[in-house]
């Protein structure tokens, strides 16, 4: 399963669950940073994310 997590979740969840979700990731680290929710749900769903 492939998880992105908004701004309002700390990056360090991604390193927590990486062992038992190794895509997961943060909107800071896909370029997302400050993006309205719209443009996250977008790319979320182009990329695969849940």
């Amino acid at each position: 399963m492939r998880l992105l997590f908004d701004q309002n979740i700390s990056f360090r969840i991604c390193r927590l669950l990486s062992e038992s979700f190794s895509e997961c990731r943060h909107v800071s680290s896909v370029g997302l940073h400050n993006h309205e929710d719209i443009d996250i749900w977008k790319f979320a769903k182009t990329n695969g994310f849940s």
